[in-house]
């Protein structure tokens, strides 16, 4: 764990119990003496650091001992546009792609995109909150969603698209915006009004499931 969200971050004294408490006693050990950082969801840049001063049975006694402004994130931005899938397909990868530094994702609803899913962003940011705990980043994703591609394209012209082609991703470093289709890939229509993107693909002659490909390209580009 590289810090603790907890609200009351920034007061001389902070007072940990009960699922804080277990986790950091309970769980992690760590005992009087020990000094942690902690921030706050709503100003994640500050980083405060607090010494255990005293533990009983259930709450733990912390005083403040620093605080200084230190953000940890991607030294590259990506934003992903992802043609909405099923939401436990993006849960099991979100922790992924927030290690990896993404700093957005728009859920787009394609062609081929199940209209019952729907994002569920609140859930999304407790996952993430519990990632950037145990990794260290400071910066939180953030999240949207378009009715459909034409909009997505509209607001981002420079955005590059994952798609079946001849042009193998090689060097992700001039891309800020990519497009990723939902299971099944995109539509011809779609393909159609994306004819003036530019188009790339992985070096795989494997299909790619779409969480995959947004981890796998998130990594060839971010890192």
């Amino acid at each position: 764990m590289r810090f603790l969200f907890d609200e009351n971050a920034g007061k001389e004294q902070l007072t940990l119990k009960g699922e804080s408490f277990k986790y950091i006693i309970k769980v992690r050990r760590h005992q009087v003496g020990e000094v942690l950082g902690f921030r706050r969801v709503e100003e994640s840049s500050e980083l405060y650091r607090y010494e255990i001063v005293s533990i009983d049975g259930r709450t733990a006694t912390l005083v403040l001992r620093s605080k200084a402004n230190e953000e940890v994130k991607a030294k590259k931005q990506l934003h992903i546009g992802w043609c909405v899938v099923d939401s436990k397909s993006v849960e099991k990868v979100l922790p992924l792609l927030n290690e990896l530094g993404v700093s957005k994702i728009t859920f787009i609803y394609c062609d081929r995109s199940q209209k019952n899913f729907k994002p569920d962003f609140k859930r999304y940011e407790r996952i993430l909150e519990s990632s950037m705990q145990q990794c260290g980043r400071s910066e939180m994703m953030r999240f949207d969603e378009v009715k459909n591609i034409e909009t997505f394209i509209d607001a981002h012209p420079e955005t590059v698209v994952f798609d079946f082609c001849d042009e193998v991703l090689e060097d992700g470093s001039g891309i800020n915006t990519i497009l990723i289709g939902s299971e099944g890939g995109l539509s011809e229509a779609e393909r159609t009004l994306l004819k003036a993107q530019k188009v790339v693909r992985l070096d795989t002659p494997m299909i790619l499931r779409s969480e995959t490909a947004a981890t796998a390209i998130a990594s060839k580009i971010l890192l």
